[in-house]
């Protein structure tokens, strides 16, 4: 198979330097979570196209670690080749930690590039080299050197984000930035996060599929501001707009040797988010302050006009979601529909909304079985019919200007079992239990969790990822610190204290591998609630307005307050979506939002 010989390649290439292991990340030189083409050096050792994972490449051994979102594709992706799943977080697997410390020889050495790996795994990787008496090896990337015909880094034009829209402007953001410094301490800040970069600038780009942003780093000093991209993605204007903001455009790999040139002062940055490489080029001299980029940037807590503009394109959204459910409702078994030409369908509708700019990640629309991928990817070797009977998961979302969307809905085609109805009835109680919550200030996503995942778990359900995840303004549709969780997973950086303006996605599911899958998902927004002797109130504001398919509900699975809280979140979906309908449309989503008992 192509993938093993790749692997043979490499370690030919590891022998040569006396690498016992190599790692093979999924990430770019800015610890990102979705990469462009260049980047994609795992893919072309493994086959393995999922957009978290880690290869490990050993003498006599090839190891694949990935999330529970992709156990099932991993599995099916790597049939036929050498490389061993390894299921993260599933009892009895180790991490890859771990595995290298009880495999790793005496006086044996680890591989990485270092360009790839942040700063934090590779003081993991030197510590578990420095136990053994060995030594890391990270200055060159022998893995991508490898890789023939290798895409170029992308360079795709900047573009402005107006301050209608931000919400700030670039000015106000940098000068908060550098009372932040000055309160820490620091001299200066390294961001190399692209979503930070991108936020702070009031600039977005198109290096990262469906995620608007540019390759840079940034360096900011009290008296100038120095950001490393190339410098020919930028227009005259742009290079205009920012000087007189004190930004100077750099080369992007500049950063290197201006980092070695600093011999003073202190340097602020964040050690899961800046890249071992750029770590080792600090001299001593200069004082190192870690700061978590969540502080530094504060970009999580949306403003109000971005909270506005939210508000405005979930409706515009909403209704092309609602047109879609519509649309498939009306035509399934009546015309040829398969999984790709109905999310084809819905990426029509989203494009003729006025503030549209692309999808926020590639749709996921999972007919029946497939819909148990929580991650399943149509292809045309693997595109079905939909037939009028089963279950149909599409979770998709769009790129605006006025913020990114992410919705998932669950539609019911035709007859379904019991024990869908069952499951899809429990996901809603559940995703509406938690939009519902009134908790203290000072919560986490961990705190609630159970909310949502605990009427799956009372039937003895689980599913394998977290509840939900915070979401960027035109930037990342997965974005930290917030999430919903019940178990620590270091690499998610996702347990910060709920703060009012945070956007978290809320998103159950049950997948049963071989039969179906079931999602339902809203954006909600904290606010503040009451405030009394107790302490500080909080709630959520539901962001997302479109129909859960009623055709899925059993209401002997609700009780009184579950059935409220349906009937109130679709009287405000028809109130909000239908003035947007024709006449037809508007009777269809009355039926589909009618109250029930």
């Amino acid at each position: 198979m192509q993938y093993d010989e790749r692997i043979k390649l490499l370690r030919e290439q590891m022998r040569a330097r006396n690498i016992d292991f190599y790692l093979i990340p999924t990430a770019d030189d800015h610890a990102s979570e979705y990469i462009s083409d260049f980047y994609k050096v795992r893919n072309y050792y493994a086959g393995f196209t999922g957009s978290a994972g880690t290869l490990l490449i050993g003498k006599d051994m090839a190891g694949l670690w990935t999330d529970g979102r992709y156990f099932i594709q991993a599995e099916n992706q790597l049939k036929g080749s050498s490389v061993k799943l390894f299921r993260m977080g599933s009892q009895g697997v180790p991490t890859i930690a771990e595995y290298l410390e009880e495999h790793l020889p005496e006086g044996g050495s680890i591989g990485f590039d270092g360009q790839v790996v942040d700063l934090s795994q590779g003081r993991i990787y030197e510590e578990i080299a420095s136990k053994k008496g060995g030594s890391i090896f990270w200055n060159e990337d022998i893995a991508g050197n490898l890789w023939q015909e290798r895409p170029e880094r992308a360079s795709a034009p900047v573009y402005i984000l107006e301050e209608k829209y931000a919400g700030k402007s670039r000015r106000q953001k940098l000068e908060e930035l550098r009372s932040y410094m000055k309160k820490e301490g620091g001299s200066r800040a390294l961001v190399a996060s692209l979503e930070d970069i991108a936020w702070l600038l009031n600039l977005r780009g198109d290096d990262v599929k469906h995620t608007p942003v540019f390759l840079a780093f940034i360096l900011v000093e009290p008296d100038r501001v120095r950001l490393y991209a190339d410098v020919s993605a930028f227009s005259e204007n742009i290079r205009k707009a920012l000087g007189e903001d004190g930004v100077e455009l750099k080369d992007y790999m500049d950063v290197y040797k201006d980092l070695e040139a600093v011999e003073d002062g202190s340097l602020m940055y964040d050690p899961s988010k800046v890249n071992y490489a750029l770590s080792q080029c600090v001299q001593d001299s200069v004082s190192v302050i870690k700061t978590d980029n969540n502080y530094l940037l504060p970009k999580s807590i949306k403003n109000e006009v971005e909270l506005e503009n939210l508000k405005r394109v979930h409706v515009k959204d909403g209704v092309a979601m609602t047109k879609f459910m519509y649309w498939l409702k009306k035509n399934v078994g009546n015309m040829p529909i398969t999984e790709i030409s109905a999310s084809d369908y819905l990426g029509e509708l989203r494009s003729k909304i006025d503030t549209y700019l692309d999808l926020s990640f590639d749709t996921i629309a999972g007919y029946k079985e497939h819909a148990a991928m929580m991650h399943y990817s149509a292809t045309p070797e693997t595109d079905v019919l939909l037939k009028p009977e089963g279950m149909f998961l599409v979770d998709s979302g769009g790129q605006y200007y006025e913020g990114t969307t992410d919705i998932t809905r669950t539609f019911v085609l035709g007859p379904i079992s019991d024990e869908e109805k069952k499951h899809f009835t429990l996901v809603a109680k559940s995703v509406l239990n938690l939009a519902n919550a009134k908790f203290l200030y000072g919560c986490t996503g961990y705190n609630l969790d159970i909310l949502a995942r605990g009427p799956l778990w009372n039937i003895g359900i689980d599913y394998q990822c977290g509840t939900g995840h915070g979401v960027g303004y035109l930037l990342s549709v997965h974005e930290a610190p917030n999430g919903f969780r019940w178990k620590r997973v270091p690499e998610r950086n996702d347990a910060a204290v709920l703060e009012a303006g945070m956007v978290t996605t809320d998103e159950p599911g049950v997948y049963i591998e071989g039969s179906h899958g079931i999602r339902t998902e809203n954006e909600l927004i904290c606010v503040e609630d009451e405030k009394n002797q107790y302490g500080q109130f909080m709630r959520f504001e539901m962001l997302t307005w479109a129909p859960i398919d009623l055709d899925g509900i059993d209401t002997k699975w609700l009780n009184p307050e579950d059935i409220r809280q349906l009937n109130t979140y679709h009287e405000m979906v028809y109130e909000k979506i239908s003035p947007y309908l024709d006449e037809e449309e508007k009777s269809w989503l009355r039926h589909y939002t009618r109250p029930i008992d």
